[in-house]
């Protein structure tokens, strides 16, 4: 990436000096032509024209407007000394050619695009004027008419780099609120997750409170802890959200902070028997994997809360496995061990559900495994949900993994 970066940097080096070179030639043969004419000093403000206009190319990037500018008024005023002295000559080379680069760099540069329209009208009145330099009419309109075509094909161009530079604009702006718009989802569902850890431990401390009066500060001081980390997790992502920099949109996952997600969940509701497989650490799986399969196990324990609380026990495992055809797809007796040419690693989530409680089910459901899984199959994976020959509900979600030669 460096290599393709000092390429770049280089070829911008060189188009930047050949462009400088070509006016210098320009420049000179101007200063040639005046020299064998030294009827009239009025003659030499054609040079110096071209030499401001050389100076405003070179400084175009820090003095975008201010170069421009200065070079417009030097070339009219320098036209209306020419008109006033009634001294014939041509139009500086190196002067017309800073005019037309300004243009294309006008157009596609300067904010807003009305001021840069300007900019460029300003430019063809200022280069058909100085083509009225030459007092004989025929050759000031020929001279006229390819300025004018010159000027037209630099407004094109002008043109078209400022539409992609809009395009490219758009897209990243695109790109920008669609993160965003994921984050928002990303937050949606954390909250509901962690309100409804809440709601469901603030009911079970009101039924301890009419039997065990003493368990209710250890009960109190679970739902202020967990307050917390939902205010904790909140702020994190909409910091990011508020972010304009590039930066980490979301923080990677470990498989500690799944085993702590379980052990939070068991802590107030059901208990969960999580198992992970051999084979199976931070290094196997890549960083988006384990985020979205920490999401996934998240999404899957909340709606065990949601629409089954009185579950008696959840199991959950992550292990090594084939590809889908050998996936433990819900409602099959005993998923098909074995390699069938790829190795993929499966998270499995089974519950014996219970009637729904309604004062859950009216806080409303996130994007839920919908949400799931387009963040699964974006990354290449599978995920289904669905009903077991025993009566459980089970969600499963699976990923292609590049095993370490040797674990295979």
């Amino acid at each position: 990436m460096g290599e393709t970066h000092r390429i770049v940097y280089w070829i911008q080096r060189l188009s930047e000096i050949a462009l400088i070179g070509w006016l210098g030639l320009l420049l000179l043969l101007d200063v040639m032509i005046v020299a064998t004419n030294l009827g009239n000093p009025v003659l030499w403000l054609s040079p110096v024209c071209g030499a401001i206009g050389v100076l405003a190319v070179l400084w175009r990037r820090t003095r975008r407007i201010s170069g421009y500018v200065t070079l417009l008024v030097a070339s009219f005023v320098t036209t209306l000394v020419f008109g006033v002295s009634g001294v014939s000559g041509l139009p500086s080379l190196a002067e017309t050619g800073s005019l037309l680069i300004l243009t294309i760099a006008g157009l596609r540069w300067i904010e807003p695009i009305r001021n840069a329209a300007l900019f460029s009208i300003a430019s063809v009145v200022v280069l058909e004027s100085a083509a009225g330099r030459l007092r004989e009419d025929t050759p000031s309109l020929a001279v006229g008419f390819l300025v004018f075509v010159g000027w037209s094909v630099a407004a094109g161009v002008g043109a078209y780099l400022r539409f992609q530079l809009e395009r490219r604009k758009e897209a990243v702006s695109s790109v920008r609120r669609a993160e965003r718009l994921e984050l928002a989802r990303e937050l949606h569902d954390l909250v509901a997750h962690h309100i409804t850890g809440i709601v469901v431990q603030a009911q079970a401390a009101k039924i301890v409170a009419e039997q065990k009066p003493e368990a209710v500060v250890p009960a109190l001081d679970a739902i202020a802890g967990a307050g917390a980390d939902a205010l904790t997790s909140m702020r994190r992502l909409v910091g990011v959200l508020r972010a304009q920099d590039g930066a980490a949109r979301s923080p990677g996952s470990t498989l500690m902070d799944m085993r702590t997600l379980v052990e939070r969940f068991s802590s107030g509701g059901p208990q969960v028997a999580f198992d992970i497989g051999q084979g199976i650490n931070d290094e196997t799986l890549a960083p988006e994997v384990l985020t979205t399969l920490h999401r996934v196990l998240q999404e899957a324990l909340t709606n065990v809360r949601r629409h089954a609380p009185g579950t008696g026990w959840v199991e959950a495992d992550l292990r090594l496995g084939g590809p889908p055809e050998a996936a433990p797809t819900p409602g099959r007796r005993e998923p098909r061990q074995g390699n069938q040419g790829a190795h993929w690693v499966w998270l499995r989530v089974r519950n014996y559900g219970s009637a729904t409680d309604a004062k859950i089910s009216r806080l409303g459901g996130g994007f839920g495994l919908v949400g799931m899984s387009e963040r699964v199959e974006a990354l290449g994976g599978r995920l289904t949900a669905g009903h077991t020959y025993t009566g459980a509900w089970e969600v499963v979600a699976g990923f292609p993994v590049a095993l370490p030669f040797g674990d295979a």
